[in-house]
């Protein structure tokens, strides 16, 4: 069902309303009021005595964001202030749409909207605030449509406030600082933050929990948090590195990404928030059959571990011969790929640092990329292209257009990419415009080859999987491969129960589960602090728990081999899901998710918890009544420990019906994955 309501309100020398059954708009005083269509939700908007556009938002009885600014300096003029109200118009939407694939098949979108034009008094120039509120959050956005009085603009600053009502625990990674996105997450109150990544997570001490991100982020820079003092917190835009303090360079007709607010009363609930995806266009792609989810392996955690090397020589990961064992073996297991990184020309030398040294269509001597491909495909499988840039953003899109067209010719439908760098090669910020552009344009690129992309240090997630399905899954976050090599030791325990809450909320995540070899015996000499900090179950429970459509099996074959029972797991899991749910959660400390299978009536079950032993007690109300489920269980054993005994890992079976419990026993930084096999 579909349904579509617009009221239009003037705004003439006084305020006045068209009524109308079951509008969500009241006036009270100076303030426009929106209603969600519960009723629970409420965006406040008004104009302050400077001419300011001001808003809040509250949920229920409480207070979630308290007046905060909004408006842009621009470098033709101050849009902050001297604005009054020259129309707004209301609508509302009930509608719901099919993702291709994905955590949750059908999203519902039904929220009410207010869109605010504003006049500025002395230059007549307008601004358009857009707002649309949900029942669990509220997304905004500026738009200047062909009749602002503008044409070509600059943004130097964008004065968007998050004014919250107490200091509230916050869990936060630094923004402008090396190494991207890939840093552990502080847990602390909000007053101790400097200036955040989004999604930025928040608790009060009344048990809301609030996320603060962006969605539909196309053609503006990446938007982080700046601490103001007080609660008071402002939107920071990254900035162009030409000297020129430009943030965002736009020509009318343009909007900014909108603005997101999740609210949720449990953590559970910003989980399953779609916010972010139903504030994207819909899909530009019209035929989406060749977008396929899958798991893969690869020619890549045996360089994090130093068995092998990227650069050609004696110790060279991507040969053919090699490579042929990865086919068959994945073939041999049912896998959709095996990714080969280190196949082209430019990884000799320090690589990081070649920016302009990569061809992405050349194969180093010991690599037969055609037939690789067609032996492939003959058993049933696929090549994973790799592109590692190293942030020479010139060199890779003068060869974008040949080189996609190269692996579509072979049949290859699937890229990983690669950004390495602190910097863009020529000075950029990962985050500014000039970087969003490239991405946009690789996705939009590989769209008309129909290949789809898992892209490491991205851009942050914001929902354009809606519009492109081919941008499937991405890092941007502490993957596996700091397991193998970071200095501090590793990921650690409390690292899968707060990503959930920070990290994921914004999209799929490429963690690169599934090394079975907990303590990484096959690592190099000289890394003893290196290894998976928790027990080869909770491994095993991230497949159900990390949501990507792209799941990596990372480990080495002999691994699989030696821990065959624990494989299993992975090679029954999927990646396309029905529908999912959190039966339990606390940020950092643990949390248990299902996701029914799209093409079965099977479900899986993930639970994984911090270094603190867990029990839990689970009504499986999700089963489908009338019907008898065999659970295949891999839980932590008796004497499962992530310190001490890792490898504890009991494999059970038990039948289920629905509203039977569950009894969970979690080892420390323990785990459990579990399928329910429909009789």
């Amino acid at each position: 069902m579909k349904s579509f309501h617009l009221i239009s309100i003037l705004l003439l020398s006084s305020i006045f309303m068209i009524q109308c059954n079951n509008t969500p708009y009241s006036v009270e005083g100076d303030k426009h009021i929106l209603d969600s269509p519960n009723n629970d939700m409420q965006v406040q908007f008004w104009v302050n005595d400077a001419g300011s556009p001001m808003y809040q938002l509250i949920k229920g009885d409480e207070t979630v964001i308290t007046q905060s600014r909004l408006g842009l300096e621009l470098k033709e003029g101050d849009f902050t202030s001297g604005f009054e109200v020259s129309r707004i118009d209301i609508y509302t939407a009930n509608d719901s749409w099919e993702q291709p694939w994905g955590e949750e098949r059908y999203i519902k979108d039904e929220h009410s909207g207010m869109l605010v034009e504003l006049s500025q008094v002395d230059s007549g120039k307008k601004l358009l605030v857009n707002f649309r509120l949900y029942d669990d959050g509220l997304g905004f956005r500026y738009e200047w449509p062909h009749y602002t009085g503008l044409t070509e603009f600059i943004v130097m600053n964008e004065i968007t406030e998050f004014n919250m009502t107490a200091d509230h625990m916050a869990w936060w990674n630094e923004a402008y600082i090396p190494n991207r996105y890939e840093h552990i997450h502080y847990e602390t109150r909000a007053s101790e933050m400097d200036t955040v990544h989004t999604p930025l997570t928040m608790k009060s001490d009344d048990g809301l929990h609030i996320s603060i991100h962006e969605a539909a982020l196309t053609d503006y820079s990446a938007m982080s948090i700046i601490n103001r003092g007080n609660n008071k917190f402002e939107a920071t835009l990254f900035p162009w590195m030409d000297g020129t303090g430009d943030k965002v360079r736009a020509t009318v007709p343009f909007v900014s990404p909108w603005r997101t607010i999740k609210v949720s009363e449990d953590a559970g609930g910003l989980v399953t928030n779609y916010i972010d995806l139903n504030l994207n266009e819909p899909s530009k792609i019209d035929d989406t059959s060749w977008i396929e989810p899958g798991k893969y392996f690869g020619i890549w955690w045996d360089m994090h571990v130093l068995t092998k090397s990227w650069a050609s020589g004696k110790d060279h990961g991507a040969t053919t011969e090699y490579t042929k064992e990865w086919i068959d073996f994945a073939a041999e297991h049912g896998f959709d790929g095996v990714l080969v990184e280190g196949w082209n020309i430019g990884w000799d030398g320090n690589w990081v640092n070649n920016a302009n040294a990569f061809n992405f269509t050349e194969s180093y001597t010991d690599y037969d990329l055609p037939y690789l491909t067609e032996y492939a495909q003959s058993k049933g499988t696929n090549i994973i292209m790799h592109n590692e840039t190293s942030t020479g953003i010139e060199n890779y899109e003068a060869q974008m257009d040949e080189a996609y067209q190269l692996y579509e010719d072979l049949g290859i439908h699937a890229i990983k990419s690669g950004y390495v760098g602190d910097m863009i090669a020529n000075g950029q910020w990962h985050h500014g415009q000039y970087m969003v552009r490239h991405y946009r344009k690789a996705v939009e690129t590989a769209a008309k080859h129909k290949i789809v992309l898992d892209v490491h240090e991205p851009i942050k997630d914001t929902g354009i999987r809606r519009t492109w399905p081919n941008m499937m899954t991405r890092e941007g976050a502490r993957g596996q491969e700091y397991n193998a090599w970071a200095v501090d030791g590793g990921n650690p325990p409390d690292y899968i129960p707060t990503i959930v809450f920070t990290r994921m909320l914004s999209g799929p995540f490429d963690y690169t589960p599934g090394v079975l070899d907990i303590m990484i015996e096959d690592n190099a000499e000289g890394r003893d602090l290196n290894r998976v900090y928790w027990t080869q179950a909770k491994e095993l429970a991230l497949y159900v728990v990390i949501y990507s459509p792209l799941h990596m099996a990372a480990d080495l074959m002999h691994n699989y081999e030696k821990y065959a029972d624990a494989f299993q797991f992975i090679k029954d899991v999927p990646t396309d899901w029905e529908t999912t749910k959190v039966l339990n959660a606390e940020i950092g400390d643990y949390v248990t998710i299902v996701r029914k299978d799209r093409n079965s009536g099977d479900w899986y079950l993930g639970s994984v918890t911090n270094e603190d032993a867990r029990s839990f007690s689970l009504n499986l109300d999700f089963l489908e009544a009338g019907k008898t489920y065999t659970a295949q269980m891999y839980v932590d054993g008796e004497d499962a420990s992530y310190e001490d005994n890792p490898y504890d890992l009991d494999i059970i079976e038990k039948e289920f019906k629905k509203g039977d419990t569950l009894e969970l026993n979690l080892a420390t930084s323990g785990g459990a994955a579990i399928r329910f096999v429909m009789q």
